[in-house]
């Protein structure tokens, strides 16, 4: 992928990946969600209120829990010169209105900027959510994800299946 967007194990800080997330609701999750972008330095301080209601509306239109355990909570945030995304294991499974009714405990978060630029192409970003979406489909991935206990062992897994579902590929 170009450097507008990368593959998901490229694009991802260590600094966006967060294990044992507490919370046993979609909106606290959600919040804390935001709150690891911006530790990560990937979202001004004063974004955050904008992108947890923008990340809340979101989820009033239609869940993105995908299944399996996963949720892809995805917007468009005016402001954002570049995709920001972080990884977030919870503790306990959240109930999140996923259509095969499990509880989400792996979070992939993405902010995308509203309008393609220099650090965006939105024909890549489907390319990073396609991805995305392969890791969360990942049997072993799921099931490693839930048993990490830091965040470099998480990073590490990411970029582990990521490179072994490219090489499956090829």
């Amino acid at each position: 992928m170009t450097p507008a967007t990368p593959d998901i194990d490229k694009l991802l800080r260590i600094t966006a990946c967060a294990v044992g997330v507490a919370g046993d609701e979609k909106d606290s999750v959600l919040a804390e969600v935001v709150g690891v972008l911006v530790r990560s330095k990937q979202l001004q301080p004063a974004s955050r209120a904008g992108a947890l209601r923008a990340l809340l509306e979101r989820e009033r239109v239609a869940s993105t829990g995908v299944g399996l355990g996963v949720a892809i909570p995805h917007v468009q945030l005016r402001g954002l010169e570049q995709v920001a995304c972080t990884l977030c294991v919870t503790s306990v499974p959240v109930p999140w209105q996923a259509h095969d009714g499990a509880g989400v405990r792996i979070v992939f978060g993405v902010l995308r900027p509203e309008k393609a630029g220099p650090r965006f192409d939105p024909q890549r970003h489907l390319e990073l959510m396609r991805g995305i979406a392969q890791l969360g489909r990942d049997a072993d991935f799921r099931r490693f994800a839930c048993g990490v206990t830091d965040r470099n062992a998480l990073l590490a897994l990411v970029r582990e299946t990521a490179q072994r579902l490219r090489d499956a590929r090829n």
